[in-house]
């Protein structure tokens, strides 16, 4: 099962101590480059940034298709952005949002 993941969800997680709940629910979770870089961004001292550094469970993604990115970017945070073109570009079986327009 392929499954991508946004900020938000992973971070929530994260401060919640519930982080791992990703690996025993889905195993692997792939997250594009500019998810990982708002988590680490977030502070060195964050649990979401302590926990994405260490987990094995999380994987980094790259986007190909950059003009879609741009064109979602134009309603939604980079993040958001970034994960919903890696999860068609990965053909996954799930993707992880949290925010109502980019559910839509």
């Amino acid at each position: 099962m392929i499954v991508v993941s946004d900020t938000s969800p992973i971070s929530n997680l994260a401060t919640v101590g519930q982080l791992d709940l990703l690996k025993q629910i889905y195993g692997e979770v792939v997250i594009p480059e500019t998810v990982y870089q708002e988590i680490i961004n977030a502070g060195a001292t964050e649990p979401a940034t302590l926990a994405i550094q260490s987990l094995k469970s999380i994987k980094k993604g790259s986007v190909n298709n950059l003009t879609m990115v741009m064109s979602l970017q134009t309603k939604l945070d980079p993040g958001e952005a970034e994960a919903i073109v890696l999860a068609l570009e990965l053909k996954a079986d799930l993707l992880i949002v949290d925010e109502r327009k980019g559910r839509k």
